[in-house]
């Protein structure tokens, strides 16, 4: 299934850049489709042996050895709420790299991957019952698909705050911005909640938005009004329902009112992928998630400065 998997990915890169994303499918517990983006998906295995850690996280199930490196094991079944899987010898390991990470996820059973046009996915209804930790639902042969937010299921192990050194602190109180505004893009309400606490540290106003569409419907209509309400730099996930940052990235350079603005890409899938399709759909910069610091600087250097007189810098 690895190898298979692996070769696979590569017919599927050209679906990037186009609102399409290649999802791979697998089930937790019962006949419920769930997905996960593939390219964040390094290889697939049967369940191997886990060491046990005492005292950490209920929803990590142990640690194992990956090609001679101890990676953490999370149950993505639990997770969801469906039965543990950390006993059973039947499980498959999917393992991931998310933000220059690398964990491994415990699943039921691999389906197959499929072909999802990003208009297609939709913010689920609560009356789903999926909860946070499903950012996303669409239909594959009919069959309800259920995106997991692993973003979402990542954050409530390790809950550390995004914090900005106190360098940077100061180094963004001492420039004087203008405006001091950005449109944040992101699909994931953690991710989200993250960059809005990075730019409250950076005194930078945050105008939020879910996905690329909801982004560009608020773009334009902050275009034709006041100047002073606008945004001159949007910081956008990668992967969204409806239209995601690739496609958000093309609308915007096509759009007269928008093409000026600064794109920083801002995805947990890293590598140079990602470095090729910045370039490719003329964002401006790519930055892995989450490198509070990093981002900053980045966001720093594309801001314009203003003339007036530089802000306070926040207090130690």
């Amino acid at each position: 299934m690895g190898g298979t998997l692996l070769e696979k990915v590569e017919r599927h890169t050209r679906l990037a850049g186009h609102n399409r994303v290649a999802m791979l499918l697998f089930r937790l517990g019962d006949e419920q489709l769930f997905g996960i983006n593939v390219f964040k998906v390094r290889e697939v295995l049967r369940r191997p042996p886990l060491e046990r850690m005492p005292g950490v996280h209920e929803l990590l199930a142990g640690s194992c050895d990956y090609r001679g490196q101890t990676i953490p094991v999370i149950d993505l079944a639990a997770a969801l709420g469906y039965a543990p899987l950390r006993d059973v010898d039947s499980a498959h390991l999917m393992v991931t790299e998310f933000s220059r990470s690398m964990q491994g996820f415990l699943v039921a059973d691999l389906q197959r991957m499929v072909q999802c046009e990003g208009e297609t996915l939709v913010a689920p209804s609560s009356a789903l019952g999926f909860g946070a930790r499903v950012n996303a639902v669409t239909r594959v042969d009919g069959a309800l698909l259920a995106v997991v937010d692993v973003e979402h299921v990542l954050a409530s192990i390790d809950a550390r705050p995004a914090e900005l050194s106190m360098q940077m602190r100061r180094v963004a109180g001492a420039r004087s911005l203008a405006p001091r505004r950005v449109m944040v893009v992101d699909d994931s309400v953690i991710a989200r909640r993250r960059l809005v606490s990075l730019f409250k540290q950076m005194n930078i106003e945050c105008v939020v938005a879910k996905d690329g569409r909801e982004a560009l419907d608020r773009l334009l209509e902050l275009a034709v009004a006041d100047p002073a309400e606008g945004v001159k730099l949007v910081v956008s996930d990668i992967e969204m329902p409806r239209l995601d940052g690739y496609a958000l990235t093309r609308a915007i350079r096509e759009a007269p009112s928008l093409r000026q603005l600064k794109i920083v890409l801002h995805s947990s899938l890293s590598g140079m992928f990602n470095e090729a399709m910045v370039k490719e759909v003329k964002a401006d910069r790519f930055v892995a998630k989450f490198q509070p610091d990093v981002l900053a600087q980045v966001v720093l250097e594309l801001l314009p400065e203003s003339a007036l007189t530089p802000a306070p810098a926040p207090a130690d």
